[in-house]
């Protein structure tokens, strides 16, 4: 049986998605030919460092650059933040030493976030971006996901839902605090409060847009936010 029979028929956790994860790893690090002497394997005594899985690959000029790997079974932008968080020990914050996320699936937008923040990804699906300055840097994309992705909660190519994204992303609103009902008393022509409530979790979920403490929420990456909605945009029927 293989790796996308598995996580089809149930949805990994724990050591075995470790032990999954730390295969397609070595997988991918087995097709660079010319790249010998690394290894994979759990953190053991490195586990208090917080990270499941360390790669160690041999630099030319001598030394060793490690891959620290996070291995989750699922996902969302809006707790992708959380987990860049995790920062290596204060003697290994350079480019020897990558953090990495690893999980069945990766969304276009967190692999995004991960580009951003510094962190290296790849998928069961064999899609990957792993990059070690100055050794080596391997990115493919474009493999089926092994296992169903989350269903987004609102679906950005309708017409009501394009009536919000235009309120959203007007250049005078980009600082506005919004709450729901102020969000569709702006929409015109006007559209329902569960269609402002379902956009409004998208994008948190998606971290478009971020949630304030104090209640509301605001926009924080408003070209990254206009981008997905052109890629969801169906010019056929608006």
């Amino acid at each position: 049986m293989n790796t996308v029979d598995v996580v089809n028929r149930d949805k990994m956790k724990g050591a075995a998605l470790e032990e999954a994860l730390a295969a397609k790893l070595r997988e991918i690090l087995e097709s660079v030919s010319w790249l010998k002497g690394w290894k994979v394997e759990g953190t053991g005594k490195e586990a208090e460092k917080g990270f499941d899985i360390i790669a160690t690959i041999p630099k030319p000029a001598g030394g060793k650059a490690r891959l620290y790997i996070e291995c989750k079974s699922e996902m969302r932008p809006s707790l992708f933040r959380m987990t860049a968080e995790k920062r290596l020990p204060e003697s290994q914050r350079s480019g020897n030493f990558i953090p990495v996320l690893a999980l069945p699936s990766i969304s276009a937008r967190v692999s995004e976030l991960c580009s951003e923040h510094g962190w290296g990804w790849y998928d069961l699906a064999g899609n990957y971006s792993l990059d070690v300055p100055g050794i080596l840097h391997l990115e493919h994309t474009g493999n089926e996901p092994v296992h169903k992705r989350i269903r987004p909660v609102a679906n950005l190519s309708t017409a009501e839902a394009a009536r919000v994204m235009r309120v959203i992303l007007d250049v005078g609103n980009v600082q506005v605090n919004w709450t729901q009902r102020r969000l569709q008393s702006e929409c015109m022509p006007s559209v329902s409060l569960g269609l402002v409530n379902k956009v409004a979790r998208h994008l948190i979920q998606e971290a478009y847009v971020e949630e304030n403490p104090q209640g509301g929420f605001r926009l924080r990456d408003p070209m990254k936010l206009l981008f997905a909605w052109r890629d969801a945009y169906r010019f056929d029927l608006h």
